[in-house]
């Protein structure tokens, strides 16, 4: 892990309970460019700042940067409704990609606040295999229906519970680490 993962990693943790985190937009870009200034302020130059330049990973390009500020302004507008409407609108966020970095880890506290909000429920992260998380996520583009169950089945109502909070953030940031293992 990174000095840049440990440093955003325990600000991570700082939030539970905060007054930041109550303060932030939910459902919003703004709130996830609130979230993410949060996580990496003196950590990036860009902390907080929608991307300028294309961007893929393991083969699969993120939404062009000459787009991206009509596409988040269309997922904004995403319903929240349900359950699966949240997951949508948090797959297509994550095709948007927004950030140079650092995206994974904002949205997860951005579709945990959602959830929160509009159905009083949150993911128990520590539940879900990081191998499972990243596969489903990878697949989500085309059909979000593996995400959407493997997340449903990780759903809790102990949206003030700090252990499950605190779990979260570490396995947030375990699913961002390298698998030297492959």
């Amino acid at each position: 892990m990174t000095n840049i993962d440990e440093a955003s990693k325990e600000r991570a943790l700082q939030l539970f309970g905060s007054a930041e985190i109550e303060s932030f937009e939910v459902g919003t870009t703004a709130g996830l460019q609130q979230i993410h200034t949060y996580l990496f302020l003196g950590l990036y130059d860009f902390a907080g700042v929608i991307r300028n330049v294309d961007m893929s990973k393991g083969g699969f390009r993120f939404a062009s940067h000459l787009y991206l500020n009509n596409i988040l302004s269309e997922i904004e507008k995403l319903p929240e409704g349900s359950f699966e409407e949240i997951i949508k609108k948090y797959v297509e966020m994550n095709i948007a990609h927004p950030f140079r970095d650092g995206n994974g880890r904002s949205m997860r506290i951005w579709l945990d606040l959602i959830l929160k909000k509009n159905q009083k429920l949150c993911v128990d992260w520590q539940k879900i295999d990081k191998m499972e998380y990243l596969n489903a996520m990878q697949r989500s583009p085309v059909n979000d229906l593996e995400i959407r169950e493997l997340l449903r089945g990780a759903l809790t109502d102990k949206i003030d519970d700090r252990e499950v909070y605190m779990k979260g953030v570490e396995q947030s940031y375990y699913y961002e680490e390298e698998d030297l293992h492959k």
